[in-house]
């Protein structure tokens, strides 16, 4: 059914896995940076609202992808 890709073709969902991959890693560093300026004597809580309102729509991303990678099944 699908044609032989070469080294430099990705399908859409090869995309997708690599977005995925990447939007992942971005969430987690958001969460590290998080946790961080939590534990500072005197964290900017305008700074940390901002990174918690980033965090949440990566995941929401994340989800999206994830539901677009996982086949439907009709019960």
């Amino acid at each position: 059914m699908n044609a032989p890709k070469g080294p430099s073709e990705l399908t859409h969902e090869d995309v997708l896995r690599i977005k995925l991959e990447v939007l992942k890693r971005e969430h987690r560093d958001l969460d590290d940076a998080i946790a961080a300026l939590h534990d500072a004597v005197n964290p900017d809580q305008l700074t940390l609202k901002r990174l918690k309102k980033h965090k949440l729509l990566l995941k929401d991303k994340i989800a999206r992808i994830e539901d677009e990678l996982t086949p439907d099944i009709i019960a």
